[in-house]
């Protein structure tokens, strides 16, 4: 029996993301992530112009009229959401911590995948992989996607993308779309994402606080990293440590984009300040410019 305030939250999510899918999303989604294959849907009667090349023999000499076969796309995909649950995902400087928006992502990414009548399955990760469903299609099936992203306690502490691709690559068998949401505070991942991107279409999302970049002056300040328990002091009102402090971290962003341009993976940047429909729909529109 899911508890009643679970419940309600589930819901909530679920009204403003089918309601942002129904109205924004829909057509961008379906039109972006296409079936890459092509299935045979029936013949019809040559035509002037059509390709000679899909003229259906066996048809056309029992009818004694030439006929074509006609193909259609198809359709189904399968849509992996690979969602860091670690501990540096519990910040937040205004309203919601970074896990929070994550899961609403993932939430709008998988009532846009069901729409379309694709499978959505989903792997959670902190430094290790913590929670597998398998890709299935329907409501239902959503629904525990989004209690999962909501509710799941991670046992872990720190982060390992590495092994949440490792794994994906082991249990997925076809091409997919996949998108991986992370703050992406991890190394050593590279060269098993190039590998990831090479096989299926992987999208990277990353999170992020603007304080995390402009630590504000708050004087002498105790840091605490909930990934590696370790606690140290810092003196917000030097600005050299503010200057420093906000170089290492764009370093490490400017770094993640690079690297992302260098192996051809798509990655978003989305604030926990900012509206992250603006970035999807920024994303949807500019690789529908480049189909």
């Amino acid at each position: 029996m899911i508890p009643k305030e679970i419940f309600k939250k589930v819901r909530r999510i679920e009204i403003r993301t089918k309601g942002l899918v129904n109205n924004l999303f829909g057509g961008e989604y379906h039109s972006v992530f296409k079936g890459k294959g092509m299935t045979f849907s029936e013949v019809r009667e040559y035509q002037p112009g059509d390709d000679i090349r899909l003229i259906d023999w066996n048809v056309t000499a029992r009818t004694g009229m030439p006929f074509i076969k006609i193909f259609e796309e198809e359709r189904e995909l399968i849509v992996y959401l690979l969602v860091d649950i670690s501990r540096s995902g519990l910040f937040g400087s205004f309203e919601r911590f970074k896990t929070e928006i994550g899961a609403e992502i993932g939430a709008v990414l998988g009532f846009s995948a069901i729409k379309n009548n694709d499978k959505v399955g989903v792997i959670l990760f902190s430094n290790k992989v913590e929670k597998y469903i398998p890709p299935k299609k329907g409501k239902a099936h959503i629904l525990r996607v989004i209690r999962e992203l909501l509710y799941h306690q991670p046992r872990g502490r720190g982060t390992s993308i590495n092994s949440a691709l490792e794994f994906l690559l082991k249990v997925s068998n076809r091409q997919s779309v996949v998108f991986v949401i992370s703050d992406f505070q991890d190394d050593n991942y590279w060269k098993t994402l190039r590998m990831a991107n090479s096989k299926h279409d992987v999208i990277g999302i990353q999170l992020f606080d603007p304080a995390e970049i402009e630590f504000p002056n708050l004087g002498l300040v105790k840091v605490y990293d909930p990934e590696s328990e370790v606690e140290t002091w810092i003196d917000s009102s030097s600005r050299n440590e503010r200057l420093q402090h906000k170089q290492e971290t764009l370093l490490r962003m400017e770094r993640l984009k690079s690297q992302s341009k260098r192996i051809k993976l798509d990655l978003i940047s989305v604030s926990t300040t900012g509206d992250y429909v603006d970035s999807l729909m920024a994303f949807f529109k500019q690789r529908e410019k480049r189909k």
